[in-house]
């Protein structure tokens, strides 16, 4: 069984339960074999723009932030990481691409999930396995293509 723990940082409130984040990361982990650990961390603009700057070198809020534990040889523990998303860029981006905030938040909460698993995107090829593996179990979860212009998730 997966732990998943919750943390709600957020003022924004429309933000899912944690019933439903905790179905959409573990569907992005349900080909694991072991149980993990993993923190989803909901959190504003502010600390989103810090750990950006911090970790990325780059400016502002991003939707999600990804950082994968590297377990220590030796060290019997099944943490995979930590996902960092911020609320509000997730309610802008859902407006302005015309989804459902709870379809986006899905997606958002399975991508950075895959990242935690090893998951990239940065040459062509990867981004394609990526996102067909996305598109995959999101319509698991009857969630139509977030990459499709004419979706409205």
């Amino acid at each position: 069984m997966n732990i998943i723990e919750i943390q709600r940082i957020s003022t924004i409130t429309d933000v899912p339960d944690d019933a439903q984040i905790e179905q959409w990361a573990n569907v992005a982990l349900n080909d694991l074999t072991d149980s993990i650990e993993m923190v989803i961390r909901i959190v504003d603009e502010d600390e989103s723009a810090q750990l950006n700057e911090t970790y990325r070198h780059k400016s502002g809020a991003t939707n999600v932030l990804s950082f994968p534990f590297d377990v220590p040889e030796g060290v019997e523990l099944n943490l995979l990481g930590d996902l960092v998303i911020c609320a509000p860029v997730l309610s802008r981006e859902a407006d302005t691409q015309n989804k459902t905030i709870m379809a986006h938040w899905a997606h958002i909460i399975i991508h950075g999930t895959l990242h935690l698993l090893g998951y990239d995107h940065i040459d062509d090829l990867d981004a394609q396995e990526m996102e067909e593996k996305e598109i995959a179990l999101l319509q698991t979860l009857s969630i139509s293509n977030p990459y499709d212009d004419n979706s409205t998730l």
